[in-house]
């Protein structure tokens, strides 16, 4: 008789709404671990721009998934998959409640439904591409006129997903969304419960300016400075990431550390209408809850993983 499939708790949400602290508190409640599944924090050096968990935090609470990357690694949906199923496997195995934590909705999706089966790769054309477009908007407009139902879903500065989707529609003559349906995301390797955690506007509003200036007064900067001067090119993936991108162009004198700042915000405004955009999207089975539901949410994850 085969075992059952391991369980599996989904706490994402927009960044700034309070998934982290809200996490730790369930873990520490539940003898819970944490699965990172923010796209940046799995980057060693890119502490402060990602409200990456500190020593204390780790202290408390096993977290896996947390700086295990350089900044030249790639990374993706399906590694992350590679890395993350096996951990869900382990502590299942021993009993303890497992909660993946994250705004990287891809990630997240790929944890609870797995996912589809493409056409391969093409380097002739990803050169193509590179050499042809430089920019991310660029990308964007052209996808947005071959495959505007992808197009809508993907931000113009997201250019390894712009370039897959271009990629798979080269290949094959359809477009990646087809082949999300046919495929359906139908796996279903663990029992899984989605809560997706939000906030009011005028409350993440707010959250979102104290979280962004707290960044800069941190020395966002320093950061920056440190990871080039260690010798990681401007040019690497996660230095494209809000927060990061405009730090880079205030120390090449290109903004103001204020027109940083504040361009920061901006991205960070939009970043997060879009993820709640995706939630209620592509993960139609989450529930919706405030952070200050800590009870019922609580109460939901004690029967959802049989505790006493």
């Amino acid at each position: 008789m085969s075992l059952p499939p391991p369980r599996l708790a989904i706490i994402g949400g927009p960044t700034g709404a309070g998934k982290s602290e809200l996490a730790l508190k369930i873990a520490r409640a539940i003898n819970g671990q944490i699965i990172n599944a923010d796209s940046l924090a799995l980057y060693r050096g890119f502490d402060l721009g990602t409200a990456k968990p500190g020593p204390e935090e780790l202290r408390q609470v096993p977290h896996h998934l947390i700086d295990v990357l350089d900044p030249d690694q790639s990374f993706d949906a399906a590694a992350y998959l590679r890395r993350a199923r096996p951990i869900v496997e382990e502590l299942g195995r021993q009993g303890r409640p497992a909660l993946a934590v994250g705004g990287a909705g891809f990630y997240l999706r790929s944890l609870t439904r797995g996912l589809f089966e493409g056409p391969g790769r093409d380097p002739e054309f990803r050169a193509r591409l590179a050499t042809e477009v430089q920019a991310g908007a660029d990308l964007h407009a052209r996808l947005t006129a071959l495959d505007p139902e992808t197009a809508a879903r993907l931000a113009p500065a997201d250019r390894p997903r712009l370039e897959r989707a271009l990629e798979v529609l080269h290949l094959s003559g359809r477009s990646i969304s087809q082949w999300q349906r046919e495929h359906a995301l139908a796996e279903k390797p663990f029992e899984t419960l989605s809560l997706i955690i939000d906030r009011r506007p005028e409350e993440m509003r707010e959250r979102l300016e104290r979280r962004t200036r707290a960044m800069f007064e941190a020395g966002l900067a320093a950061e920056v400075e440190a990871l080039l001067a260690a010798g990681w090119p401007p040019t690497l993936k996660p230095f494209g990431a809000i927060g990061y991108k405009e730090v880079l162009q205030f120390l090449q004198g290109r903004l103001s550390l204020d027109e940083a700042l504040g361009k920061t915000l901006i991205a960070t405004r939009r970043y997060a209408k879009r993820q709640r955009t995706w939630f209620r999207g592509q993960m139609p089975e989450g529930l919706w809850f405030h952070p200050d539901q800590y009870e019922e949410i609580l109460s939901r994850l004690r029967g959802f993983f049989r505790l006493g």
